[in-house]
């Protein structure tokens, strides 16, 4: 059967109906968890490449095997698999990072069973091959050089644009990993304030998470490096979004920011054109230069939201961005913070209340401070260290109102423990690396590969 033909945009109110279907009864709401982590050869603690018989490429083709989730390419090669049957994907990052992009779920426990799934999967098939992951926010060791580039096309166009508008585009593709949330919303209003708390907090989840304090094989000067190179990616597409906390935030505010970001290219006929720098405006009047007289479809706005990188995404769902790639037994505090955040109605004014008499400026001086200090990012006259306390409180009340028990009688908030471990003893993960390496490491920042390869420290 041929795939469906996109609409053509025939006016303003796609753009928003492109989001605001998003909407769903809070019944129907549910948890998309996204985790990536670096490949490497446990032997020589190289990054794996995609060619080869131990390579990314032949690894996909081994799960591809497995589990019978569909395959797809660019051009000739399959970059990553869909599971068309229960959702979720395996998708890779420009430098290999290995991602899985969780199926819509209903509770911390099926996200965290499902994670734990997809990585006993994967090392039936990286022990033989010799490949392990590291969940970091960004690579320990490799330099831009030394990481092989996977075949997807987009990157191609990225890649120079990137390093025209910032100056570490290139390290957020090449040697940045993350672990994302996707949440729903009921309504605009919904929307609005969900939007709101969670930009305002995501400095306090990047502090807690905080996760990438190495680069070059020695210590870099932050805690978050990762949330460093986003500072210095590209200005017209990440940030705070101060204008989410103005009178009048609405989905059709969004649409007008998203209008203002600068394209990166089109899809046609499963090949990439390069329209990197144009005006989407421009493509609705039918004057893109490389379509002359086109006009875009849905799926053409839903591809270029899908490039705008805000510290808090839009689409269908809100996307958590703020947190660096976590060890396996941390992934599912990620979801777990947000989910008990957002989900429950009393820990949302809560939460709200915790926030909404902070400024602009003080919201981007957060922002600005976190990826060095951390939880010791001054805030009005302390650090935000008691603002992470009483956040994680509010998500575990969240949490244990939500009644979401696993067959052991446990609820949600048993996945908050790696935060609680994290202001029980005051340092974040990346200064609990620091002290090994100037510790018991000894200055070997290899041991940042053995101590923490995934693969032998999945549940």
């Amino acid at each position: 059967m041929a795939p469906t033909q996109s609409p053509i945009i025939e006016s303003r109110t796609q753009l928003i109906e492109a989001i605001s279907r998003g909407c769903k009864p809070e019944h129907a709401f549910r948890i998309g968890t996204e985790h990536e982590k670096f490949t490497f050869y446990r032997d020589d603690f190289r990054p794996v490449p995609y060619e080869g018989e131990n390579g990314i490429g032949a690894l996909l083709d081994k799960v591809q095997a497995e589990t019978a989730w569909t395959p797809y390419y660019d051009r000739d090669k399959v970059i990553g698999l869909n599971n068309l049957l229960g959702g979720g994907a395996i998708s890779l990052e420009p430098g290999g990072q290995f991602e899985l992009s969780g199926a819509p779920l209903e509770t911390i426990h099926q996200t965290c069973t499902e994670a734990n799934e997809h990585l006993r999967m994967l090392r039936k098939f990286t022990e033989p091959m010799g490949i392990d992951f590291l969940g970091l926010g960004t690579t320990p060791t490799w330099s831009l050089d030394e990481i092989p580039a996977m075949p997807k096309s987009r990157y191609g166009i990225m890649k120079p644009y990137m390093e025209k508008v910032g100056t570490l585009g290139t390290s957020m593709m090449f040697r940045s990993c993350t672990v994302q949330v996707n949440l729903d919303f009921s309504s605009e209003a919904d929307m609005v304030k969900k939007m709101r708390v969670s930009l305002a907090l995501q400095p306090i989840a990047t502090a807690l998470f905080a996760n990438s304090p190495f680069l070059d094989g020695k210590p870099n000067g932050f805690l978050s490096f990762r949330s460093n190179i986003w500072l210095h990616t590209d200005p017209d597409r990440t940030g705070m979004l101060p204008f989410v906390f103005e009178d009048g935030m609405s989905f059709e505010r969004y649409v007008d920011y998203a209008l203002g970001v600068p394209m990166y290219f089109v899809i046609r006929n499963g090949e990439y054109i390069n329209c990197a720098g144009e005006d989407f405006r421009a493509f609705l009047d039918g004057k893109l230069p490389q379509l002359p007289g086109e006009k875009p479809t849905v799926k053409d706005w839903e591809d270029h939201l899908s490039t705008l990188f805000p510290e808090v995404r839009m689409k269908q769902f809100l996307e958590m961005r703020g947190a660096d790639g976590a060890p396996w037994q941390g992934i599912c505090a990620l979801p777990a913070f947000w989910v008990g955040l957002l989900y429950d109605d009393t820990a949302l004014d809560a939460a709200w209340d915790l926030v909404k008499d902070w400024t602009e400026e003080e919201r981007q001086a957060l922002r600005l401070g976190v990826p060095t200090t951390a939880l010791n990012t001054p805030f009005r006259g302390g650090t935000i260290f008691e603002i992470a306390r009483q956040a994680v409180a509010i998500s575990r009340a969240g949490l244990k109102a939500r009644k979401q028990l696993n067959w052991e009688g446990a609820d949600e908030t048993v996945f908050l423990k790696p935060l609680e471990y994290t202001l029980e003893i005051g340092k974040t993960p990346a200064e609990r690396l620091l002290d090994l390496y100037h510790g018991e490491w000894n200055g070997d920042i290899n041991r940042v590969f053995t101590d923490y390869g995934m693969a032998r420290h999945a549940a």
